[in-house]
This record gives structure tokens, sequence and C-alpha cells, in this order.
């Protein structure tokens, strides 16, 4: 029997052909210039708006677990008052619950809510910081989402799909519109905690050419994996090695045409260029002691708040889209301790970020995003996974809750939507995911109907075929 033709081809001419794949996957979505005409990474250095936008970066806050909006800004006093009673029929009908069972009791909140601010946004008391920048933000109330469970409602929120395999909403914005730094990369993700039942898929460039994927930055140790030399190797060492590679894998892309060698080759450059780029960008010792008290950062931690300061630094050197990530917000239970410790986690710092975007004059054109996959329920839960009674918490709830916006051209101090009085439905003002990715697809210049990409036969977008922009919030 004859070998395949693979078993007759030399190492020589194997180097030559397979492009000598050696990047790191974390470096994904890199830019770089002088590549050959219409490569992947020449179109997002070219990239423009449909038409002028709002906003020219995002700054995106995911709290993964979802909080209870019915603790934090949607508050009920008909809730309250029927606090430990059991629930009325009519209410649950059609309803879809996560873990929730048997006798269905109305939980109010414990909290005390306020009205701060010359536009008198209603908040609890577990947001001290975030209420001194009430006149700044935009309260979506009317938030509902497909998905009940945390990875599909994730992946729906940030791909517009319950499962994985599209661009995540950083990825269309890279795809659209570019980078403003040709030495960093254009998408980042910092986290705080471990990353969301949906992982990496979150910032994944699904379908997309690999260069539009997101970069992980860490807010301590080696800032990027992989990106400082190996032990004993100096920087002309790497020069080296990168220009034989180079020339390997132009030589492959000249036969082949596959314009993820393109990309490969960037990535290379761009790693390069970042050893020198990067380490000062996350050094926030840079930052003088009344900054890094407003966030309450500490530099050398992995911090909410160092992620803030950090995605602040980010904005200010043209990354278009950075994506925080905060773990530890499912509160089945504990919600008397829990969600106190974790709103006083990023109280402060977001409240600094939007503080600190105005007096910088970046808030105009930083769009600052608040949320999570869905709400929590108005009903209490009171028994953890193993039917041990423990304090009560609340189960998922995607037909109703709570996000907020800031800058880059949204009205400042105003609430949008409408809930019942027991928190169940959206009353007044409805805001889809889909509708929410079309708004902030177009305040980034981008219409969320034409920004396209064909595959399989099929043109996809990030809203699927739904999707309409909010425009009663776009100032």
């Amino acid at each position: 029997m004859m070998k395949p033709d693979f078993l007759h081809v030399s190492r020589r001419h194997f180097f030559t052909q397979s492009g000598l794949t050696l990047g790191s996957a974390a470096l994904g979505s890199l830019l770089a210039r002088d590549l050959p005409a219409q490569s992947p990474m020449e179109k997002l250095a070219a990239a423009a708006p449909h038409f002028a936008p709002k906003a020219k970066q995002v700054i995106y806050l995911h709290m993964i677990g979802a909080p209870s909006q019915l603790d934090l800004f949607d508050y009920k006093p008909v809730l309250q008052k029927h606090d430990g009673q059991k629930c009325p029929e009519e209410l649950l009908k059609g309803k879809r619950f996560a873990f929730i069972g048997g006798e269905m009791t109305l939980a109010g909140s414990t909290y005390q809510f306020k009205k701060h601010g010359q536009s008198g946004q209603e908040m609890s008391e577990l947001l001290p910081h975030l209420a001194t920048v009430a006149d700044e933000i935009c309260v979506l109330k009317g938030m509902h989402t497909n998905e009940i469970n945390h990875a599909p409602a994730q992946m729906f929120l940030h791909t517009g799909f319950g499962q994985g395999g599209r661009p995540s909403l950083g990825s269309w914005v890279t795809y659209g519109l570019g980078s403003g730094n040709r030495d960093m990369p254009a998408y980042v993700v910092l986290l705080s905690g471990p990353p969301g039942g949906a992982g990496t898929a979150l910032w994944s460039t699904g379908f997309l050419p690999s260069v539009y994927q997101g970069v992980q930055f860490r807010s301590s140790g080696e800032p990027v994996l992989f990106l400082n030399n190996p032990k004993g190797h100096s920087a002309q060492d790497r020069r080296q090695v990168l220009d034989a590679v180079r020339a390997l894998n132009e030589r492959q892309l000249g036969l082949v045409g596959d314009p993820e060698i393109a990309t490969r080759i960037s990535q290379y450059e761009m790693a390069y260029r970042m050893q020198a780029s990067v380490p000062e960008l996350m050094d926030i010792s840079q930052e003088n002691a009344a900054t890094l008290d407003m966030y309450g950062a500490k530099p050398g931690q992995q911090s909410f708040a160092n992620n803030c300061l950090l995605a602040r630094r980010l904005v200010e050197r043209g990354v278009r889209m950075v994506q925080l990530y905060d773990s530890d917000w499912d509160h089945h239970g504990g919600l008397d301790k829990r969600l106190p410790a974790k709103a006083k986690d990023v109280d402060q710092a977001m409240a600094a970020l939007v503080r600190d975007l105005k007096q910088r004059g970046l808030l105009d054109e930083t769009l600052v995003v608040w949320g999570s996959e869905f709400g929590r329920t108005p009903l209490r839960q009171g028994a953890d996974g193993e039917g041990k009674q423990t304090a009560a918490g609340r189960d998922h709830h995607k037909d109703a809750y709570t996000m907020w916006l800031a800058g880059g051209g949204v009205k400042a101090g105003v609430t949008y939507g409408r809930t019942d009085e027991m928190g169940f439905n959206v009353v007044e003002n409805g805001v889809h995911v889909h509708d929410l990715n079309a708004t902030l697809l177009h305040l980034m210049g981008l219409d969320h109907e034409r920004l396209t990409f064909r595959y399989q036969g099929r043109d996809f977008r990030l809203t699927d075929v739904h999707g309409e922009v909010v425009r009663p919030i776009l100032a």
C-alpha cells in the first residue's frame, strides 16, 4: 500500500509549509502593520464606523452570577408589605425558576432605599458611593432575557446566542471598528475571581477571524501569560527568532493565502511590542495617592478596584473594548451577608471610574456598562442544594432585572423602564438583551443590522434577527 504523501515530507519542507505556529492563544486579538493587502490585521487597522459614533470605547462591568436588583436598585414597597406571605398563584403562572420549588414565599428587601442627586435616582444603602454619581448614570429597570441558567444567559448577553460558537460583543465591536493603538490589543479582559460558567467563551471570537479575540490581562504577576521572554533569553534573542519565524510565515502566506497566517505574523510582532508597553500600563503605582484612594486600589493585588483603574488606563491608550468580570454574585442563600460584602467590593471603584472618566474628559467618549446575565426573584429561597435551611437568598429571574449605563452618548440621571409592584414582570419600557446590544453598537457608530459576517451560507449578526435601538435613552 502506498504511504500517504505527508510521510515523505522532509523536516525543512514541513517547517517551511507549516508556518511554525508557536503563538499563544492569549494574543489572538492583536494589531500590527506592514501586512499583505486585505489581511485581517490591515482591515482591523482601517475599520470605520457606519456613522458618527457617540462613544469611542466601552468599559463593560459584568457581575457574574446576577446581583439582586430588588436589593440594590428596584425598590418595591408593596413587596415589602407582603414580605413572608405566600405568593398568589396568579403571579406564578407561566413562570420558570431554576431551583426554587414548593410553597413560594414573597421576599421584600431588608435594605433601606433613598433617592439621590438632582435626578432622584433610587438606590439602596448598599451603594453609597454609586449614589454620589447618580446624576451621571442611566438605570435600565426593564431588562429581560431568554435564558434562566448562568452559562447560557452569560453567552446570550455577550454573544446574542445561548450556546457557544458565536462571536462576543467585544469581538463584534473590534471587527466593526478596529483598534486605536497599534501597540496594544483592541479588546482586553480583566478578571476579579474565576470566570463565569461560560468561561473564556465570553470573550471568544467565535467564527470571526482570530484577530478579534479578547486578550486576558492580569492585574498581578505576569500581565499577559507567556508574554515575557524565557529565562536566559534576551530581547535580541527574541528578535532573531521572530525574524526567522516571520520569514517562514510570510512564505507560507504567499503560497496558500490563509488570512490566519497574517494574523499569526501580527501576533508575534504585537507580543514583542507589548513587552515594553504592557508592564508600564499595568503598573498602577504610577498613579498618585489620591487616585489610588479614590478607587480603593492597591498596587500588586488582583481586585475589582485595581481592574477599574486599569480599565481607565487602557481606554486612555486607545483600547477599544475593556471587559471586567467580577465573580460570586450568585446568592441563592446568605443574602444578608454575601450581598453587602459583594456590593462593598465594587461600589467605591465603579463610582470612582465614572467620576475619574468625567474629570479627565473621557466620559463623553467612553460608554460604561454595568449589569449581569439576569436578575433575582421576588421570592425567598431558604434552602441550599442539599435541603439544609440557610439564610434566605433569591433564585434566578430572567423576566425583569436592572442594568445601568453611563457616558458615551447616554442620557444621564434618568431611569428607563418599570416593573410591576412585586417585581415579577416588566410593565413599561422593557429592554431585551438584543435591544441593549443594538443600542451599544449604535452608540459606537455601528448599525446592528449591517454589522454582519457570512458564515456557513448565512449572514450572522450580534442581535440575531431581533433588536431595536433604545432611542429614548440616547443623549
